[in-house]
């Protein structure tokens, strides 16, 4: 059987509809996995979405993150938000089962700057993250964690490692709390189907010029699975045609296959 998932953080949902649903008619995955839907619960668009025959889960807030899960079947065990002793910062964590698999899916903090305490937040937010997922989950059983991490893991994944080696989205302290949740028991899909291929960009910077022929991006948008699962990956791709596409989101669509 099957399965297609995809991340794309759509800076704005309300905004990036048309993509959406241009994307959904074109690609029709199972589960799309939104970031930055950056919308009350009350505005979410979502009749167009089920006017297009999908099921719709999200939790949002005014002008800032939030996440959705757009489906072709309808979601099991829907749940926002940490469940620890800390606040739950539901906006950015949404989670399912899709049939047979678990999905989770993350808007990571971006953390400004790396003296600022929103750059703490961020560490401390891997930090929950990974106690979550070794509360409610087994790495031995199919998972799959999905979304804006803002965190490129490698050299690889940026475009000047060397000038951006303390930026928050390549720090070393950054890297390492993700590595951390990786050991834990994740497969990057992407680079475990695309080893050593360069220019694997999903974000690339509104203020930058013509940033995608010029190869000026980031891989930050990720879909990383638990070994179980990642073994039955088939495809993953970058789909870097609609980020050219008329006002595109700054990020842009992650794909992978699996054959269940």
């Amino acid at each position: 059987m099957p399965f297609k998932i995809v991340t794309y953080n759509a800076n704005s949902i309300r905004a990036r509809l048309p993509q959406v649903l241009g994307f959904l008619e074109r690609e029709t995955p199972d589960v799309l996995c939104v970031q930055e839907t950056k919308v009350q619960d009350q505005d979410f668009p979502r009749e167009p979405l089920e006017d297009a025959g999908y099921h719709v889960a999200f939790k949002g807030q005014k002008s800032h993150a939030g996440v959705a899960l757009i489906s072709r079947k309808p979601l099991q065990e829907v749940a926002c938000g940490f469940d620890d002793d800390e606040p739950p910062d539901e906006p950015r964590l949404i989670r399912a089962r899709y049939g047979d698999v678990p999905v989770v899916n993350t808007y990571v903090p971006q953390g400004r700057d790396a003296e600022s305490e929103h750059f703490a937040y961020k560490l401390r937010w891997f930090e929950r993250l990974l106690a979550f997922f070794e509360r409610h989950y087994d790495p031995a059983a199919p998972l799959v964690w999905v979304g804006d991490f803002n965190v490129a893991p490698e050299p690889i994944d940026i475009h000047d490692p060397k000038r951006l080696e303390y930026h928050v989205d390549f720090h070393p302290e950054a890297r390492a709390a993700l590595q951390r949740i990786r050991e834990w028991g994740f497969v990057d899909v992407v680079r475990q189907l695309h080893p050593d291929e360069p220019d694997l960009y999903t974000y690339w910077d509104y203020r930058a010029r013509n940033p995608i022929e010029r190869g000026v991006g980031w891989r930050v948008d990720h879909i990383w699975a638990t070994a179980p699962l990642a073994a039955k990956a088939t495809a993953a791709w970058v789909d870097v045609e609609a980020r050219r596409s008329e006002r595109p989101s700054d990020h842009t669509f992650v794909i992978a296959e699996f054959d269940l």
